[in-house]
């Protein structure tokens, strides 16, 4: 059972009997929220699992998978080595890697095209969100029919699907422990968030080894992305005691070592760290949802490319503030034990902080230098408050809401 303990008062501090109440009542009330929680996937973790890969994809019964994963995880030697594992267990490989970052309908398609010939009887995802990502959207066309559109929003997928494998080379999206797709549309670039309990990875194999190849930049971004998953779903107005347990243990995790990472990239302690850090975020997501940040960095990314973490690096620490004006002690367990006392609003210690890790990975801090334009506020303000996960935000998410966030940031 998990116990829930108050915070200690500050000695002297004559404003925390009533403080620790409020908090005290909220976390009841936390605890009330009613939750259904079915962990469907088997999480395999450590140095070197990945040398499990084709005994336990044998295990599950596959025997023809499509693997899943893009150019640069091929010309990473990743592929190769995942190749390897499969075929000494006598898998027979389908290969797919004609896709790139945000994965389209129009490659989700593709996927299918190449995979329907061989009729696999599995898929492997390896890589990134994107590798992820685009493993579910082929699966959903496979074995439903369609598009990717009919499955926007959750639980669409009428008929079995194929059994998945997740292998995440980067500490970012968690996409391995959810059963969200976010696939774009190829003509209006907008995600579409494709979920059901089906689409689910039934193992995901964390081998920290293999993020150690990733590129600086993508370390930053990557890494960014998980840590904002961690902080909204700590606050989401779906938010529940179980996903408190994940998006709080994915903050630890994501806070002590996201600097280690980008100013050591073979510390492998803080990559393993961050690793695990990403998948507990992603299993929050799923019982919590995200909130205003995504939603407003979603609308950057369709309109301008600009990469999903830099938007996120930009915006979060000003929806936290934001939020903190009527959210402000949702906060307050994220931050360290020796901030619990201090004076000031939760909110804005921890924005201090976000753009802290932000600045120091080198991300930018104001959308002005990534070339968006004034002008275009108030259409992505109209854009980001019709996003799905603006409506779990804790603070309502309107038009002039989003738009007073992009001026915050712009």
């Amino acid at each position: 059972m998990t116990q829930i303990l108050p915070m200690a008062a500050a000695p002297g501090d004559t404003t925390a009997s009533a403080t620790e109440d409020t908090i005290a009542s909220g976390l009841e009330r936390d605890v009330l929220t009613p939750f259904d929680y079915q962990p469907r996937t088997r999480l395999v973790f450590g140095r070197g699992t990945v040398g499990r890969l084709g005994a336990l994809a044998a295990e599950m019964g596959f025997k023809r998978p499509l693997l899943v994963a893009d150019h640069g995880l091929v010309t990473a030697g990743h592929v190769a080595l995942a190749e390897r594992h499969l075929a000494s267990a006598g898998l027979d490989v389908v290969h797919f890697h004609e896709f790139d970052v945000n994965p389209s309908t129009t490659m989700v398609e593709a996927g299918c095209a190449v995979a329907r010939p061989h009729e696999i009887d599995s898929i492997i995802g390896l890589g990134g969100g994107s590798s992820m990502d685009c493993a579910k959207g082929i699966n959903f066309l496979l074995t439903n029919g369609g598009r990717m559109e009919d499955y926007r929003g959750y639980g669409k997928a009428t008929r079995p699907m194929l059994p998945m494998i997740g292998v995440p080379t980067t500490a970012g999206t968690g996409s391995e422990a959810q059963s969200y797709a976010v696939i774009a549309d190829a003509t209006s670039h907008v995600k579409m968030a494709c979920g059901d309990p089906k689409a689910a990875f039934r193992l995901a194999i964390l081998d920290p080894d293999l993020t150690l190849s990733q590129p600086p930049y993508v370390t930053a971004t990557s890494g960014f992305d998980a840590i904002a998953h961690a902080v909204e779903t700590a606050v989401t107005t779906r938010r529940t005691a179980v996903s408190d347990c994940f998006a709080h243990e994915a903050w630890r995790l994501l806070d002590a070592s996201y600097e280690s990472v980008v100013d050591r990239p073979d510390d492998i302690e803080a990559r393993a760290a961050m690793h695990l850090g990403a998948f507990y975020a992603g299993l929050a997501i799923e019982q919590s949802m995200l909130g205003a940040a995504h939603a407003c960095a979603n609308p950057l990314t369709a309109r301008y490319r600009m990469t999903h973490g830099v938007a996120l690096a930009i915006l979060l620490p000003h929806v936290v503030r934001w939020n903190a004006a009527t959210s402000a002690l949702l906060y307050r367990p994220l931050l360290q034990p020796i901030d619990w006392a201090h004076s000031g609003d939760p909110g804005e210690r921890l924005a201090t902080r976000l753009r802290a890790l932000a600045s120091h990975a080198g991300l930018p801090d104001r959308l002005r230098t990534e070339g968006v334009g004034a002008a275009d506020l108030p259409q992505l303000a109209e854009a980001a408050a019709g996003q799905w996960t603006g409506t779990f935000n804790p603070r309502p998410l309107t038009e002039i809401d989003a738009l007073e966030v992009y001026r915050c940031a712009y």
